[in-house]
């Protein structure tokens, strides 16, 4: 009889234990609670102004020109909407324009061009995506992002063909190989944008191209920045 009774308690007790779920982890919050964590969606570039911007060639191979166009994307109020509330609140306004760049080939080759920051624009803290508005125009050209990592060196990121036609969303993942930080110094976190490459494909280097830009953002965690200390002397001369 004290063994049943020792065995049902043993039984019972491992059907107890087999059912808690201390430790176990809730899938409506993970990501919530990720600790040294402020990662937001941010504004870099509206692409307002063409005289920010400046564009080139081999001069040899084509010509190009830049100029401002009216419009936007209109997928832009819906995929972004929460960064754009945000940039309302911050009195930033909604931009209005595109920068366009029109670009005459005079024989087919293997070239390519870029639109290039006058100035380099800075992403804070530890950028994890960058995306920027594109139309593509249905060719088979390759787009790629120019980026300055913390120590000054130059990266190219692939953004992927512009074989679509009308406004799409491109975003590149920053690659943990790209530097963005050092904690031996204070100078503030982060990448810099220096602007796009168009590795154009030789079959389709003819006649005139066009592309329009807007819009560009940055996905990144802002931990780094919002919690520095504010008496520190930043390591930036």
């Amino acid at each position: 009889m004290k063994k049943i009774f020792v065995c049902l308690f043993l039984i019972i007790g491992i059907a107890a234990f087999s059912q808690t779920t201390v430790g176990e982890p809730d899938a409506d919050k993970i990501g919530t609670d990720v600790v040294n964590s402020e990662v937001q969606s941010i504004t870099v570039e509206t692409f307002e102004d063409p005289g920010l911007w400046k564009s080139s060639i081999p001069m040899d191979l084509g010509m190009m020109e830049l100029r401002r166009r009216e419009g936007s994307p209109d997928a832009r109020e819906k995929e972004d909407a929460d960064r754009m509330a945000a940039d309302a609140e911050n009195g930033i306004p909604p931009g209005k324009n595109v920068i366009g760049a029109k670009v005459t080939f005079y024989q087919r080759a293997m070239t390519e061009f870029s639109v290039v920051s006058v100035r380099p624009l800075p992403i804070p803290g530890i950028c994890k995506t960058v995306s920027v508005w594109v139309v593509g125009r249905n060719f088979n050209h390759r787009l790629k992002l120019l980026v300055q990592d913390y120590f000054g060196n130059r990266h190219e990121l692939s953004m992927g063909k512009l074989n679509f036609s009308g406004w799409k969303k491109m975003t590149v993942v920053i690659p943990p190989s790209i530097t963005q930080w050092d904690y031996h110094y204070t100078a503030k976190a982060g990448i810099k944008i220096l602007g796009f490459k168009v590795e154009c494909e030789l079959m389709e280097t003819y006649g005139t191209f066009y592309i329009y830009f807007d819009d560009l953002s940055a996905y990144t965690d802002l931990f780094v920045e919002e919690f520095r200390d504010p008496d520190d002397i930043s390591d930036d001369w």
